[in-house]
């Protein structure tokens, strides 16, 4: 398996030094993990955001630091709240045989396609991700799940629908099999549903 490749140049600049290195055009990060020192380092803005934007905090990478290359996954970002750029990136290193515990997206598919969005039918999708564990190359971008067979508001997904590529498994041992992913609304009673928590919302706001 082939991963994308960013990299990295020791970094000396820290305090408030950090920020003019911002403004020079790079991104501040941090190397650790795998019985190696916690390295300082920094990239280039443009570069490290493509490879950070390409692979989230799920899917492995190589950095290069000095010639020699490591592969590693992000353990967090940084993202400043006002300008929404990039900051700050921390790597952690990994090995081609640990198990890796993370976080991935669920994407439904068939979207449109179902009897019950063809009849009227409004579907939600209520959990976003998923924690899964699995080695660096099997670990898979997202999982897939499709709702083209949902036909009622009685129908839903749920943690049973996905299909597991192989080597992955989910993270905790005792997931719950029947925890819903997606549910089926008529639209009145969600708009309903809506306007209740709405006013419930206000109340609190008045107390």
């Amino acid at each position: 398996m082939s991963y994308i490749s960013l990299k990295l140049q020791e970094r000396t600049a820290e305090g408030k030094k950090v920020i003019k290195l911002r403004k020079s055009g790079f991104v501040p990060s941090v190397v650790y993990g795998a019985k190696n020192p916690t390295t300082k380092t920094q990239s280039p803005y443009v570069e490290t955001y493509k490879a950070v934007h390409a692979v989230g905090r799920h899917t492995p990478l190589n950095i290069v630091i000095d010639g020699k290359k490591k592969l590693a996954i992000i353990k967090d970002i940084d993202i400043s709240p006002v300008k929404h750029l990039l900051r700050h990136v921390a790597f952690h290193i990994i090995n081609q045989n640990d198990i890796i515990t993370t976080e991935v997206p669920i994407i439904l598919t068939g979207q449109g396609e179902s009897p019950a969005e063809r009849a009227g039918l409004v579907v939600l999708q209520a959990i976003e991700e998923i924690e899964i564990k699995a080695k660096p190359a099997d670990l898979p971008e997202s999982l897939e799940v499709s709702i083209a067979g949902l036909e009622t508001d009685e129908d839903r997904i749920t943690i049973a629908d996905i299909k597991l590529p192989a080597g992955v498994e989910f993270a905790d041992v005792d997931q719950d099999m029947e925890l819903v992913i997606a549910n089926v609304y008529e639209p009145g009673a969600l708009q309903a549903a809506n306007e209740a928590a709405g006013g419930d919302a206000d109340e609190e706001a008045e107390v």
